[in-house]
């Protein structure tokens, strides 16, 4: 299949190639697209047939659901009601990084839920993605645009890497501002349950309602017979190609760990360090890759999959991650970074 790339000029956006590529979603084809998180691959969320595809496309397990996507707040066709607390948080959060759980309408095929009653419906920030949705003239049903289980992309290149020749189009603009996907709230039950972390954090939710937690696994290893009520619950995810490991506890031990754990293995083994501004002098040996600022963790979450699909390039055979405290931003980047380890984590 040949795929037309277009970038987008973000200060300029051609309205056209927006047309273009909405009417590549509204004949059932597959087009990625950025947003505010991570790139998107879309199709029409209505069409069965065109849903299909995506999983193809990505080599996604069918029981993993899929967020709609929507240009405005008018949702009320595609589920079945709107909680009084889902109206706040959209009222607040809307357009924003975070995807909210419904009970779907009849007009959600259950193959865009993966057979779940329920569906996630996000209105993303991104001028893009909204025109995107406008243009196209349905919700567009969208993961992220990559094969499924490696780091999701933050830029129009990534989606290039994993997707040129599988889909119709790739639409690219500006690269993602948050850089992990958006924060996940079941609002069929009370009180609302995160079921995925993000950049709208427990903190700021509780500002809503005090009550809201987060799910028991969404931060531990889900047993195998698990069924997934949003994307990212079941299956390792975000993975580069060598296998990755996290050191977890204080900092000096951390550090003096991953040394340890180099220095055992240079003669056999080509190993990268993820590491902070402030860590990424201390290792000596070692490909080491800076994350950011512990103390401005957007730039963590914004760097953290192109740094992991950046040891892809250079061919290493192991990853060494350092950890972050489970509060606020870090609570989202540890829920991805362990996903990457498959949960292969040195207390130390």
């Amino acid at each position: 299949m040949d795929t037309k790339i277009v970038i987008l000029d973000v200060n300029n956006i051609a309205q056209d190639t927006i047309n273009e590529a909405g009417l590549v979603v509204k004949e059932g084809g597959l087009v990625a697209f950025p947003t505010e998180t991570v790139y998107g691959l879309g199709a029409n969320a209505l069409d069965k047939t065109a849903v299909e595809k995506i999983f193809k496309a990505k080599g996604r397990p069918q029981d993993n659901p899929l967020i709609v996507h929507v240009a405005n707040r008018n949702i009320e066709t595609l589920v079945k009601e709107v909680p009084n607390i889902a109206k706040e948080i959209m009222s607040k959060y809307w357009p924003g990084p975070i995807t909210l759980i419904f009970n779907k309408s009849n007009l959600i095929p259950s193959t865009t839920s993966a057979g779940l009653d329920t569906v996630g419906i996000h209105m993303p920030s991104s001028v893009i993605a909204r025109k995107l949705i406008e243009a196209a003239g349905t919700p567009i049903a969208a993961p992220s645009a990559n094969i499924s289980g490696r780091p999701s992309p933050t830029e129009v290149e990534s989606c290039i890497e994993d997707l040129s020749g599988k889909i119709e189009y790739i639409l690219g603009g500006e690269k993602s501002q948050i850089g992990i996907e958006s924060t996940i709230v079941d609002c069929t039950c009370t009180p609302p349950c995160i079921l995925r972390p993000g950049a709208i954090t427990i903190e700021m939710l509780r500002e809503i309602d005090n009550n809201i937690y987060i799910d028991k696994n969404v931060m531990s290893k889900p047993k195998k017979d698990f069924k997934p009520k949003a994307p990212g619950m079941k299956y390792r995810h975000y993975a580069p190609k060598a296998p990755v490991k996290i050191i977890c506890g204080d900092i000096e031990k951390t550090i003096a760990k991953i040394n340890e754990i180099v220095q055992t293995n240079m003669g056999n083994k080509k190993i990268g360090i993820i590491a902070t501004d402030e860590t990424k002098d201390k290792y000596p040996f070692g490909t080491v890759v800076s994350l950011g600022n512990r103390k401005q963790l957007e730039t963590v979450g914004r760097n953290l999959f192109e740094v992991l699909r950046s040891f892809d390039a250079i061919d290493v055979d192991l990853i060494l991650s350092e950890a972050f405290e489970e509060k606020g931003l870090g609570y989202a980047i540890m829920n991805r970074l362990k996903k990457s380890a498959g949960f292969d984590i040195t207390y130390v």
